[in-house]
């Protein structure tokens, strides 16, 4: 059975990229700080080696999903260095490692998948969400392409998903009563489910995708129109 690690695993989002991997057959490994398969702080090398050896034990190593993230909202003046740094240690070198580790096994495995969920706020000057959020879910973007080269030769895709904004645990407690005003901003006229975003990383995942690397996979309800 293929085998797919996934971080951020406990909660909105990453709830619904494990029950729908789960549903497709793949042996999933659920990844966060507590409450998970296996207990992964996304910032330590160390943790990523352990968590690499669980996916290995699980199956056939096949893919990860670096959906582990810290969203903070923050105006631009109000940012900390020390807020930044772990934004971006959570958000950045989270990904990168995991693409290291678990990249490496899927390259000498000759074939896998790696998904990175980025975020819409990447392409926006302005917003709620802090200026570290947003660099780091742009890099992450940076990140996806340059791994994916890395490992093209040897058969592994790396893509990264897109979301707009989802009607989840995180959107609700940082949106409060301005949810409607955001679900307004989308030519829908609603927000994503994390479903809908689960069902895109699904097809990323499969063999269906086996000619997609390297992309940007947007999921945003028309917002960029």
């Amino acid at each position: 059975m293929r085998a797919v690690l996934v971080t951020g695993a406990t909660r909105g989002l990453g709830v619904a990229i494990v029950d729908r991997l789960r549903r497709d057959g793949h042996a999933v490994i659920g990844a966060d700080l507590a409450g998970s398969d296996v207990v992964l702080d996304v910032r330590d090398a160390e943790a990523w080696r352990e968590a690499t050896e669980a996916l290995e034990a699980a199956g056939e190593p096949w893919g990860l999903v670096n959906c582990a993230a810290r969203t903070v909202v923050r105006d631009f003046f109000a940012i900390t260095t020390d807020e930044w740094d772990d934004v971006l240690a959570t958000n950045l070198r989270g990904p990168f490692l995991g693409c290291q580790s678990i990249g490496a096994v899927l390259r000498d495995r000759s074939g896998g998948r790696i998904v990175n969920v980025s975020s819409d706020s990447a392409f926006k000057g302005r917003g709620a969400i802090g200026a570290h959020y947003a660099t780091s879910k742009a890099a992450l973007i940076a990140l996806t392409r340059r791994a994916a080269g890395a490992l093209a030769g040897s058969g592994v895709t790396v893509n990264a998903v897109v979301p707009g904004t989802i009607d989840g645990e995180s959107v609700r407690e940082l949106a409060g009563d301005q949810l409607e005003e955001l679900a307004a901003e989308s030519p829908l006229g609603r927000l994503a489910q994390p479903d809908e975003i689960a069902a895109l990383v699904a097809w990323v995942m499969s063999d269906e995708s086996s000619y997609v690397t390297g992309s940007v996979l947007v999921a945003d309800g028309g917002a960029s129109l």
